[in-house]
């Protein structure tokens, strides 16, 4: 409890008297200080018990004394000690008038209570409350270790710390979602901070925040758990008034015990991305059994259901190459990729179960992070297991079908192409939007399967990752892939540009007016090479189109009985047309 003015008057050693401002010696002291200066507001800090002997001060002077005792008190002090029988044989009237006025309190100090004697005896109360306060917070630091290593786990520790702050306490995962709090109701007052948690989350930890809303009527403190470049969570405490250092104690425990549950050794973070790693490699090098065998507990559940490939690409710095542990190029990378599993008992913040890693992919830009702790998260919430593997630009993770960590991979995309299109239509843009949905991101996601037929699931992904950058789509799964037209593939400028100089030479011939070669071919090969019917709808006769033919064969040195060489011009037409078509103002389509 804060020493006050009441109990130095209390104090029956210091003998001192009341004579003005009776009503609010419950006040909180901070300290006593002693100064003669005619103006000591620069050198006060507020909370000050000022003690003087009007040495300087007219205190017989109702003016001056007046803007002397309001100075004083607009600067915090909570109170005056005048000397009796120093400069003065009694209190002056003015003085006592104007503390009266100010409502602030002014004790007589008698000539045989030295000033060192009052300082003494506020330091020796400040030290004791110092020092309740840091025993009352160590007592909370093993209630919350203990609470921590319980069976309930971060669940009891937030209860713990709620009843110790007389308030609530609520723990956000990585994506932000509220996974813990205490008291039950507190969940729903910590769902609406999740735009301040976001912005925390945003800032490198360790970080903190003070926050309140219009229906709050608490005050609310936010602070970050981890060490790394990313938060690994958030804590949020409310009480009714700002924290006392015991109950700062006890929130800087609560810290440090959940950030060491969601922060595992770097050790055990090296061995789990390199056996992650190791049963990737297997299953791409068509070696289930074997990939069943090293995965063990950590990864078995996930290998004995369906389960889908997902790769994942940050557009940003774009990099290319096989995947983590591949046969090609690839088999020399992933060894840094993270992987996670579900095996053992929970113990970590949040639900997170035992023996699992975060599926983060570390300097991937911020969308790919995104990503990651979304279906982190998820997975951690039902005990999921993931097999997660960066690489380079790219995250390669296996998700079981219809788990939650594929269902959060689909809600972040669909999000994410949500926000473009509002942002598009903000900027007054139509039509596509930017590549990965003007997230930075692109992902591909692939059929069902097993661990046998991993690798084909691996080139479905990528198929559908292709397909995701060349739509600017945020995700595309295989299946979308497989029933669509092959058309949308062809814009890319590497096919166009094929295109084009495919066609350069009839479109040079025609240009010259000796004859309409392209709209000839066109037609051609729109009537699978039936003269009668591709003449008719040319409106020539069939000789004529006959001779074009052969021209376009001369010009290109191409024979049109080769059905590979009806397929590439077919596809260039194509391809060229699309170009056309999109280049195209939306006024004269």
């Amino acid at each position: 409890m804060p020493h006050t003015l009441a109990s130095l008057v209390n104090h029956t050693a210091l003998k001192l008297t009341v004579l003005a401002g009776e009503e609010r010696l419950d006040v909180p002291v901070r300290w006593a200080h002693a100064s003669e200066l005619i103006d000591p507001v620069p050198y006060m800090e507020g909370g000050e018990l000022l003690l003087i002997t009007a040495l300087k001060l007219d205190a017989e002077d109702p003016e001056a004394t007046r803007r002397y005792v309001r100075r004083v008190a607009e600067a915090g002090v909570v109170g005056l000690g005048f000397a009796v029988g120093v400069n003065y044989e009694d209190v002056p009237e003015p003085l006592v008038a104007a503390a009266r006025e100010q409502g602030l309190p002014l004790l007589g100090v008698p000539r045989r209570t030295p000033f060192i004697a009052i300082s003494k005896a506020v330091s020796a109360a400040v030290a004791a409350d110092q020092y309740r306060a840091v025993t009352a917070g160590f007592e909370a630091q093993r209630e919350l270790t203990r609470a921590a290593l319980s069976a309930e786990g971060p669940a009891e520790l937030l209860a713990r710390l709620a009843a110790h702050l007389d308030g609530w306490a609520a723990l956000y995962d990585a994506s932000g979602a509220v996974v813990a709090a205490a008291p039950d109701w507190a969940a729903r007052r910590a769902a609406r901070l999740a735009e301040d948690v976001a912005r925390l989350r945003e800032r490198p930890a360790p970080a903190s925040s003070v926050v309140s809303d219009a229906e709050g009527d608490d005050r609310v403190e936010l602070q970050s758990l981890g060490t790394g470049r990313r938060a690994r969570g958030v804590l949020a405490v409310g009480t009714g008034a700002p924290l006392g250092t015991a109950e700062r104690y006890a929130v800087h425990s609560a810290v440090a015990l959940l950030t060491l549950t969601t922060e595992r050794s770097r050790a055990l973070q090296d061995a789990e991305q390199r056996l992650g790693a190791a049963v990737l490699k297997m299953l791409l090098a068509g070696e289930p059994d074997h990939a069943r065998a090293v995965a063990g507990r950590l990864y078995g559940g996930l290998l004995d259901a369906p389960f889908r490939m997902v790769v994942a690409e940050a557009l940003a710095g774009e990099e290319s190459g096989g995947p983590a542990g591949s046969s090609s190029a690839g088999a020399s990378r992933g060894t840094a990729g993270t992987a996670r599993g579900a095996a053992g008992t929970s113990g970590g913040a949040a639900g997170t179960p035992r023996g699992t890693a975060s599926t983060r992919a570390t300097g991937t830009g911020s969308a790919l992070d995104a990503l990651a702790d979304a279906m982190d998260s998820a997975a951690a919430r039902t005990g999921e297991a993931v097999l997660a593997v960066p690489d380079g630009g790219r995250l390669i993770v296996l998700v079981t079908d219809g788990g939650a960590a594929a269902d959060a991979c689909a809600s972040y995309a669909a999000q994410a192409e949500a926000r473009a299109g509002a942002q598009a239509r903000t900027r007054g843009r139509a039509g596509r939007s930017e590549p990965g949905g003007g997230e930075g991101l692109a992902v591909g996601l692939s059929a069902p399967t097993g661990p046998a037929a991993a690798a084909n699931a691996y080139r479905q992904a990528e198929q559908a990752l292709s397909v995701a950058r060349r739509r600017g789509r945020v995700l595309v799964e295989h299946e979308d892939v497989a029933a669509g037209s092959v058309l949308p593939l062809l814009a890319d400028d590497a096919v166009r540009a094929f295109a084009d100089g495919l066609l350069r030479a009839l479109r040079e011939h025609d240009a010259t007016g000796r004859g309409d070669l392209v709209a000839s071919l066109r037609a051609w090969l729109a009537r699978h090479g039936q003269w009668d019917a591709a003449a008719a709808d040319l409106g020539v006769h069939r000789h004529t189109l006959r001779y074009r033919m052969r021209r376009v064969e001369e010009i290109l040195g191409r024979s049109l009985d080769d059905a590979d060489v009806r397929m590439e011009l077919w596809l260039a037409l194509k391809a060229t047309s699309s170009n056309a078509s999109a280049a195209q103002p939306r006024g004269e389509e």
